[in-house]
């Protein structure tokens, strides 16, 4: 038998992990913006329901509501009374952390829906929320039934 391997002590290396890298700030320490997102991305995949605020269940404003809370920050419960707060911002000037507004109903004339901004890359703002048919996930604002929707956003932090 012929063996074509050398005689010498073999060494396996293991390929590092990707290191995902989080956005901070000037001082490279995640913002409070930041850690807002990542409680709120804690909850994709979370089931919808109505009023809810835990991971057996939760609606849209639940969510945000839940996110910032966890992290110290009082918002209002309902996507109507979080509408109230905060100063407008135009979606150029929208950024990780900012709050999305939409009317998704014809038959009341107010915001019922609000999204949690998590991302804005060349122009594409991605954002997490809570819909009634997939529950807790992120989409972009380009789809057209959301962007459609759409009302205003919000700076409260």
């Amino acid at each position: 038998m012929i063996s074509c391997g050398s005689s010498k002590k073999t060494v396996t290396y293991k390929r590092p992990k990707k290191v995902i890298k989080q956005n901070t700030n000037v001082k490279g320490t995640p913002t409070l913006a930041d850690k807002i997102v990542w409680t709120a991305v804690s909850y994709k995949g979370v089931r919808y329901k109505y009023g809810g605020t835990t991971k057996k269940g939760m609606d849209c404003s639940g969510l945000i509501h839940t996110a910032f809370k966890q992290r110290n920050v009082t918002i209002p419960r309902t996507s109507r009374e979080m509408y109230a707060k905060g100063y407008d911002i135009s979606l150029r000037k929208v950024k990780r952390g900012d709050l999305l507004f939409f009317k998704t109903t014809r038959k009341r004339g107010r915001v019922n829906h609000v999204g949690l901004v998590t991302s804005v890359k060349n122009g594409n703002i991605h954002f997490i929320h809570s819909t009634s048919s997939k529950g807790v996930i992120v989409t972009s604002l380009q789809q057209p039934y959301w962007a459609q929707a759409f009302i205003r956003a919000k700076r409260v932090l």
